[in-house]
């Protein structure tokens, strides 16, 4: 019934999850958490949170398509900073990414990140 969803567009898995999860109600697609890693030599990409957060919705947008959608098709995001004064310059770069009917969203600040980064963003959509 679900299909996992696996591609070297975005950085491998880290840990015992997938890069996504695709189900055919409907159909939607469970992005985990993507951090701002290259997906070709695993390095942390950006000292920024705006840096971060571009290569993290690059890397969303890479396994959104390898699923057979786009990032218009987001439904819901969570971001995780690292810290709440990241607010506005992740906000800024998000804005890039999500122009049009934009997602249900919610931003939490967390004590530390895989990596030590300064953001994780997760995403849901629905084709």
């Amino acid at each position: 019934m679900k299909e996992v969803i696996k591609t070297s567009g975005a950085p491998a898995a880290i840990g015992p999850y997938s890069q996504a999860i695709k189900i055919p109600c409907g159909t939607m697609i469970f992005c985990s958490g993507q951090i701002p890693l290259d997906p070709k030599e695993g390095k942390i990409i950006g000292i920024t949170a705006a840096e971060q957060a571009e290569q993290v919705l690059k890397n969303i947008q890479a396994i959104l398509l390898a699923a057979g959608a786009e990032m218009k098709h987001v439904v819901k995001t969570t971001i995780f900073l690292t810290s709440m004064n990241d607010f506005a310059a992740v906000n800024e770069v998000y804005g890039k990414y999500f122009t049009f009917d934009m997602p249900a969203r919610a931003t939490v600040e967390v004590a530390r990140l895989p990596k030590d980064v300064k953001v994780e963003i997760e995403a849901i959509a629905m084709v």
